[in-house]
């Protein structure tokens, strides 16, 4: 239980720091990118992929929330940077322009199976993801500036007999 609540709270603040990143950027600067690398990333208008719709980097831009293998995936695009949590795994990239609209990341704790993504299909509402490491990721659009709603509660069958937290000691008043 202690190790849920630990994980649940970088969680927590793993994707408020991703809602914060699509808050930053406004809709005027959206795709133009700046600074050293900012001819490597995606540009709007590049329609790749195979419709040619939906692929580039402005029709990526916004906070994209889903499921995977029960597991809470987070990805939020914005001026060309990404922002992932996808279950202990943080990350963050660019949207790059390798031939095909692509998202390029590094990751902590040794996460490695959402380094590299493609992006398989955009429709504006959903997003499918097809990811070096083998797996694949369908995700919604969440409302902007709001915190999405359809997140999993915890499951009603959890053991009874869970161990309690233990007591803190009582901290000395500095009087």
């Amino acid at each position: 239980m202690t190790r849920f609540v630990r994980t649940g709270g970088a969680v927590v603040a793993a994707l408020a720091a991703a809602l914060a990143l699509t808050a930053c950027g406004s809709d005027d600067d959206a795709g133009k990118g700046s600074g050293p690398d900012a001819g490597s990333s995606a540009t709007p208008g590049d329609d790749q992929g195979p419709d040619g719709a939906g692929t580039d980097a402005a029709a990526l831009e916004g906070t994209w929330v889903g499921l995977t293998d029960g597991k809470n995936v987070t990805v939020s695009i914005t001026a060309g940077k990404v922002a992932l949590v996808a279950d202990q795994a943080v990350c963050q990239g660019d949207v790059k322009d390798m031939g095909e609209v692509m998202l390029a990341l590094k990751c902590t704790g040794g996460a490695d199976d959402r380094t590299m993504g493609a992006i398989e299909s955009n429709d504006g509402k959903k997003l499918v993801l097809s990811w070096d490491g083998g797996v694949k990721d369908t995700l919604a659009k969440a409302d902007p500036g709001k915190l999405p709603t359809d997140l999993p509660s915890l499951p009603s069958d959890l053991p009874s007999d869970l161990p309690s937290l233990p007591e803190l000691p009582e901290v000395p008043s500095a009087s």
